[in-house]
Parts: structure tokens; sequence; C-alpha cells
């Protein structure tokens, strides 16, 4: 019997209400109650790069680029479910719902206030 060739199924992508420049809130783990912005956000892996949170120091290697070596700090990411938006009037986490507005397009709201999120 021939050998037929195994297709890897396709990578699961997660649906992320959050969006790159939204200021968060960690709301559980180790960083819980600090907050920042969102650098990236990784939707296969369920996971968003929050600026200043979860930093690691990475040793480099000498190299001819870097003839020094050295150490090299990078940020490391969180899963969403353990970051909420942050309500900018009452300063607490929200969580993100959608509407549509008078013209019809499809916006992000809070839950919280029920208002727009710009």
């Amino acid at each position: 019997m021939p050998r037929t060739k195994r297709t890897e199924a396709p990578k699961k992508v997660y649906k992320i209400r959050l969006k790159k420049n939204d200021k968060v809130v960690v709301v559980a783990g180790k960083f819980k109650g600090e907050t920042g912005t969102i650098m990236a956000t990784q939707p296969t892996k369920n996971t968003v790069t929050v600026e200043g949170i979860n930093t690691v120091e990475r040793k480099l290697k000498k190299t001819e680029r870097n003839p020094l070596g050295g150490t090299k700090e990078i940020t490391r990411p969180l899963p969403v479910s353990n970051v909420a938006i942050l309500e900018p009037t009452s300063k607490k986490p929200s969580k993100i719902g959608y509407t549509f507005d008078k013209a019809g397009n499809k916006v992000r709201v809070y839950k919280r206030s029920g208002k727009e999120i710009k």
C-alpha cells in the first residue's frame, strides 16, 4: 500500500477583540493591576504583548555584529484572558461589545458604560 502525505490541521485563529494601541490593565497573574498599551496581538496563540509588562532579559552571544555580547530586554506575550481594556472615564477594566452606529458601521463599545471605543 503506498504511503500518503499527512496534511497538517489548520491552525486555530482566535478572535481577539483587543487591538494594537489599546490601553489595557492586567486582571490576573503575576502582573495584576499594572497598565500598559498593546504593542502586538498574536491571534493564533491567543496572546497579546503589552508594553512594559512581562519583560525578561535575554543573553546575547558574541558575534561580529555584537562583539561584546551582553543582555537585551524583551517583552513576552500575555494570555488575552489575563488583560482587559481600560475604560478612560472610570479607570476600571471593561469587556468589549459591538454595536452599529447611525451610518451602519460596526463599532466597538465598552460593556460597562456603553460608550464607543475611539
